[in-house]
């Protein structure tokens, strides 16, 4: 009986860590910086590329080069997400209001920008914890470093990678990894 209880035990188990490990990127929702209902699930069949933002960072100038990206490629499947926070030396300090004003006015982003969210921390967004945690994701940990961090999701929702604060949005591995099917 004590057998049986912890063969039902190990299963128990393994079913939760799949089922953890089966979650995708469809699985969120997010607030746009206007205050709309994003179903990240409408972005089945595209490769997405999600980056943590702040405007008042060394990186911010990557606004650019993301824009630009998502210029070229945004036709062929292809699809930015921002994620404005305040997490590391309080650069992102605007409400959703100032951020939109902000990266229209600078940078003329065009690309989906959220809500502000915290992307580590106690109160870490529920996306972010799944980007991060191999236990959620099932590729790898990938803790946020710095704004500007990037985490490439395939057309089924998979996590596929990750992209350092410092490397360029025009870098090899990103356009390499859009431009492969």
């Amino acid at each position: 009986m004590k057998f049986l209880s912890l063969i039902i035990a190990i299963m128990t188990m393994t079913n939760i860590a799949e089922a953890q490990s089966n979650k995708t990127l469809y699985d969120f929702k997010a607030n746009t910086l206007e205050g709309d209902a994003f179903d990240l699930s409408s972005l089945k069949g595209k490769k997405v590329l999600v980056v943590n933002t702040a405007s008042k960072c060394g990186y911010t100038p990557q606004y650019a080069q993301l824009e630009e990206l998502y210029n070229k490629y945004s036709g062929k499947n292809f699809v930015i997400i921002g994620f404005p926070a305040n997490n590391f030396l309080s650069q992102e300090p605007g409400s959703n209001t100032q951020i939109r004003e902000f990266c229209t006015k600078n940078y003329g982003v065009t690309f989906p920008m959220m809500a502000k969210i915290s992307v580590k921390g106690k109160d870490i967004d529920p996306l972010y914890h799944w980007l991060t945690s191999k236990e959620e994701n099932g590729l790898m940990d990938a803790p946020v470093k710095w704004n500007f961090q990037k985490f490439m999701i395939d057309e089924n929702g998979k996590l596929v990678g990750m992209v350092p604060p410092g490397d360029l949005p025009s870098c090899d591995k990103i356009v390499n990894w859009i431009e492969n099917k």
